[in-house]
């Protein structure tokens, strides 16, 4: 999706000077968050696409612990969304999805954004 919405970037000449920036807003903000939801969904927690992947990948023995994980990762990966909120409650930052998925989330916008020709 990401990169639909780079290549239909290259199409707003076509379009009204008024709708070109609505359509332009439109199809960053999609590149953006296409991303987000993709690097996200990577992530190598057993409920999400990556962790099937990590246990495709990995040695048969560390397969079958990671895979046995995925009955809790969904209560996993709220407290890891949870966790900046609560910590900032007691005046702390502590954001590890965050901190796992901003540096590909930033290197893949770069490359999407580029291929639109916004860099």
């Amino acid at each position: 999706m990401a990169t639909l919405a780079a290549l239909l970037y290259h199409l707003l000449p076509l379009f009204p000077d008024l709708s070109a920036v609505w359509l332009a807003e439109n199809l960053r903000n999609a590149i953006f968050i296409n991303v987000i939801l993709a690097v996200f969904n990577m992530l190598p927690l057993p409920p999400l696409d990556g962790g099937r992947v990590a246990v495709g990948l990995l040695p048969y023995p560390l397969a079958v612990r990671l895979a046995s994980v995925e009955r809790f990762g969904f209560f996993i990966l709220i407290g890891l969304i949870l966790l900046p909120t609560l910590a900032g409650q007691y005046g702390q930052y502590v954001n590890v999805i965050g901190w796992i998925i901003w540096p590909p989330i930033e290197v893949l916008v770069r490359f999407f954004y580029s291929l639109a020709g916004l860099l």
